[in-house]
């Protein structure tokens, strides 16, 4: 049975969450009071407790007398925070010595019996020599305290100044002492309230729900998917004005608003408080926010502290350089934060977090919470309003378009139970059951669009290339005279298949950093100049671009026979006159080979006989981008290449138009990078062997996750970083690069840098790809937690080149053990492909699909995504494809419809 001040507690926190309307119990607090302290008496051990039960009965006595809802929250705090004030708090604001017993007056010694007989109060010995049986306390009430002038002493007011506690740490001003005592979070009074709510268990599920499919019309149906295009204010309760809040969230229409899922999902059902967090955990806090204020740090950053109360102890929370939140977060709200735990001092604090305006009923009705992402003037609770509308509706109508077959081979759920849990999920096995069901569509949508558009692409013949077993043997002896790799001969072989057929090749050369993809490329464009074809090569950037013109001009020179390629190069930066040459040569054959950026898909380009197109990073190139090329040919081979390891069940996901080639070997005597991770106060180091490389003639990277200063990441910013750096290497010449700058401005840079004009490169994650200094030999990358995996590998890729021993140093700015045991990885593993799949397994598939390119990207929950649904997915639409590539059976007309709502949705599918 709960103790009298167990139940008070719980009272006390549902009067709190209810907004303090007295409510919480019949009849009032004050009411309750009354009978409470006679329970309360004959539990109590001390004379200290029975102080105390006496002096909370006297608070809650004036509570219903309370009109205003502060003083009603000054009341429920004080009386929470005196139950959960430590024991020996208490004793020590006894006297040390011993005391001669207090004088009562004869009528405090008398305690009345409910049948009014009156008898005198036991001793404490009788009293606990009964074992704690039940002893009556008298329902009047003490007269309160008097000084010495005999005037009533009021409750002590919470000093308005800074105190310092015994370690230094500030305790903010308004915070009493006794809060303050508590913000060591050690939970030791009487009082034990529950971690976990008196809840059932959360349902499980031997396999996810399945109903019988009743037989529709397939006209009905699809009509029915096509009400999804209706827009959002045909929802019930949705009218203009929450319309328009709607569509700053890229919510237009009902299918929107269905698919509009949770960025994560708070349980209301297992909230730990304060006092039993640990540090370095995540944690959820759901609290009254008890003090705020503006602190100045150095340099005049103001950064916003609040105290949160949560009825078990305290905890500080510092949103750094977001000062501006002192007008939302204000005092006696309450809020919910989520975030990484820490310690400061040896006190736990939240640094950071995450944070929104509880709504009351959320706490109320102990559940798994969906937190959406929001915009201003869009509230949460309106939103999950328009939700659950759209659900009651739509959820049991509308049809699933996933054939049973599928469903069962795959054991999958419903649709519509699957809608329901995502956005409302009844338990976390619920909610996988929905993650799994909701991915797994995406995939095979995904995969459908792309194997249909690759067909359609396809039914267009190419042109053949076909050239002799000498032509190939001879060009590559003369330009490269070392055996190549065997992932190098075996792509070259699916190269060679591919172009002899009249199928055009749509194939991706996937290799790591350093693994030879230029010489299979250069090996492509050498066999259609051997079938007396024009070939392209097109890379994203101009500096990338010169690159390879010169590496292509160099190669082709070597070319066996009297008669060399042309080679031409084609920018955005090439004069006029210079540009209209390439374009008469391209026309009228006598360009054999251009090498360029976009300028090469402009209007006014035109090619004589163009049959391949090879394409590098071709993330940074949409579908409609690459379409435009191959319209400047007779639908010409497509070679595709890049250097982002991705896992091959993936890739062969994201990129199911395409036939794969995998670099998976290293050239011999390429000298490895060594790889270190390191504190920020190993930073001076850092810069000090800087130096040492910069003596030598080597160059350098220093690569940020930031532009500039941000109000929301504590992280370091290049913009920043380039002034400090010019300080710290004022004997060399530093230089700046990020995405903000015209992409002209971006050449010019990396000109300098390449002619070696800059020593060292300040630069962002533009720096990750199609960089070739062959003189870097150090690349420091700070804040590197922040990065994934796979993208760490690019950057340590932009180093090693030119055959001096080189350096990563990666700079781990997080306390987080976890942080820096993913960083190790890079120091353990020099294989992009093998970090590919660490960083699958830590940090989900979102990274990663990115590499596709930007229309792909719109994927939700890949973070869920595992190679296991992976392969079913891509097992399951390979099998509809193979059976019904243009989804004309029966049971695949609804799947036919929502594959083409999937185009219109991205349109650089179709």
């Amino acid at each position: 049975m709960p103790s009298a001040l167990e139940t008070l507690v719980k009272i006390l926190r549902l009067e709190r969450e209810q907004g303090y309307k007295n409510t919480a119990v019949i009849g009032g607090l004050a009411g309750y009071a009354t009978g409470w302290q006679e329970v309360a008496h004959t539990q109590a051990r001390k004379p200290e407790h029975h102080a105390m039960i006496d002096e909370i009965s006297d608070r809650l006595r004036t509570y219903d007398a309370l009109e205003n809802r502060n003083e009603r929250h000054a009341v429920v705090s004080f009386v929470l925070d005196r139950v959960m004030r430590p024991v020996s708090t208490v004793a020590e604001s006894l006297p040390q010595q011993e005391q001669p017993p207090k004088q009562r007056r004869p009528e405090e010694d008398e305690r009345r019996h409910p049948d009014g007989n009156t008898k005198q109060r036991p001793p404490r010995e009788r009293r606990e020599a009964n074992n704690g049986a039940p002893e009556q306390r008298p329902p009047e009430q003490r007269p309160p305290k008097k000084d010495k002038a005999g005037k009533k002493q009021a409750a002590r007011p919470a000093p308005p100044r800074v105190q310092d506690d015994d370690d230094g740490v500030p305790v903010p001003a308004g915070i009493a002492e006794e809060d303050a005592s508590r913000l060591d979070y050690d939970f030791i009074g009487e009082a034990r309230v529950p971690v976990k709510r008196d809840l059932p268990p959360p349902p499980r599920l031997a396999r996810p729900p399945r109903r019988v499919r009743n037989v529709v019309d397939v006209a009905q149906a699809t009509d029915t998917l096509r009400g999804l295009k209706a827009t959002v204010d045909k929802v019930r309760g949705v009218g203009t004005q929450t319309a328009s809040q709607l569509a700053k969230v890229a919510i237009k229409t009902i299918n929107d608003l269905l698919f509009y899922l949770p960025r994560r999902y708070d349980d209301y059902t297992q909230l730990l408080p304060i006092a039993r967090l640990k540090p370095n955990t995540p944690a959820t806090i759901v609290g009254m926010v008890r003090h705020s204020e503006i602190r100045i740090a150095q340099g005049g950053r103001k950064d916003c502290h609040i105290v949160v109360d949560d009825g078990s102890a305290l905890i500080n929370v510092t949103f750094f350089g977001m000062g501006y939140l002192l007008s939302r977060i204000r005092p006696n709200m309450q809020v919910v934060l989520r975030g990484i735990t820490s310690t400061y001092r040896n006190r736990l604090q939240l640094t950071n977090p995450e944070w929104e305006e509880l709504d009351p009923e959320d706490l109320q009705l102990a559940r798994i919470v969906p937190i959406y992402p929001l915009t201003e003037g869009l509230r949460p609770k309106k939103l999950r309003e328009a939700i659950r509308q759209a659900l009651d509706y739509w959820a049991e109508r509308l049809p699933d378009y996933v054939p049973e077959g599928t469903l069962e081979r795959a054991d999958l759920a419903d649709l519509g139970w699957t809608l329901r849990n995502l956005h409302n999920p009844e338990s976390w096995d619920h909610l996988h059951h929905a993650k799994r069901r909701y991915i797994f569509d995406q995939l095979l949508l995904l995969q459908l669009a792309i194997l249909g558009n690759r067909r359609n692409w396809q039914s267009t013949p190419a042109t053949p290339l076909e050239v002799s077993d000498e032509y190939v043997t001879s060009f590559l002896q003369a330009a490269y005279p070392y055996e190549l790799t065997g992932a190098q001969q075996r792509a070259i072989a699916d190269i060679r298949s591919d172009i002899a057929k009249p199928i055009p090749m749509n194939r991706l050369l996937q290799g790591d950093v350093g693994s030879g993809k230029t010489a299979v490329a250069m090996m492509a464009l050498a066999l259609a100049f051997g079938a007396g074809k024009q070939a392209v090569l097109m890379a994203p950037t101009g500096i990338l671009a010169e690159q390879h013109y010169r590496n292509v001009t160099r190669t082709m020179e070597k070319m066996p026979g009297e008669r060399k390629p042309v080679v031409a190069m084609l920018t955005g930066s090439i004069n006029s006159a210079e540009r209209e040459r390439v374009y008469a040569g391209l026309a009228d054959g006598s360009i054999d080979m251009v090498v360029g950026t976009h300028a090469i898909i402009q209007q006014g380009v035109q090619f004589n006989d163009m049959a391949l197109a090879v394409i590098d990073e071709q993330h940074r190139f949409g579908v409609e981008q690459r379409g435009a090329l191959r319209s400047k040919g007779r639908n010409p081979h497509l070679l595709i290449m890049t250097a982002t390891p991705i896992p091959r069940t993936l890739a062969l996901t994201i990129h199911a138009d395409l036939d794969l080639s995998v670099m998976d070997e290293m050239p011999p005597g390429r000298i490895p990078i060594k790889t270190k991770v390191i504190s920020p106060t190993g930073r001076e180091r850092a810069y000090e062997f800087i130096e040492e490389q910069l003596k030598l003639g080597r160059q350098a990277f220093a690569v940020y996750p930031l532009v500039e200063a941000s109000d929301k990441i504590e992280a370091q910013a290049a913009t920043e970083a380039f002034e400090q750096l010019q300080k710290v290497f004022y004997h060399h010449k530093v230089g700046l690069l990020h995405g903000r700058m015209k992409p002209a401005e971006k050449d010019s840079i990396m000109a300098d840098f390449a002619a070696h004009k800059f020593d060292v490169m300040v630069t962002t994650s533009v720096a990750e790809v199609g960089v070739d200094i062959p003189n870097a030999s150090v690349i420091l990358i700070d804040g590197a937690n922040r990065f994934g995996l796979a993208q760490l590998h690019q950057f340590r890729g932009r180093v090693g080149r030119g055959g001096h021993a080189s350096y990563c140093l990666l700079v781990c700015d997080s306390d987080l053990p976890e942080a820096r045991e993913r960083l190790t990885a890079l120091e353990m593993f020099s294989d992009g492909f093998k970090l590919a799949e660490i960083d699958w397994k830590l940090r989900g598939a979102g990274d990663l699909i990115g590499t596709r390119q930007s229309g792909q990207s719109t994927l939700q929950l890949m973070d869920d995504m595992s190679p296991e649904l992976v392969e079913l997915a891509q097992r399951e639409s390979r099998t509809i494809f193979e059976e019904d590539p243009d989804l004309h059976h029966e049971q695949h007309r609804l799947l036919a419809q929502r594959v083409n709502m999937l185009r219109d949705d991205r349109s650089d599918l179709s």
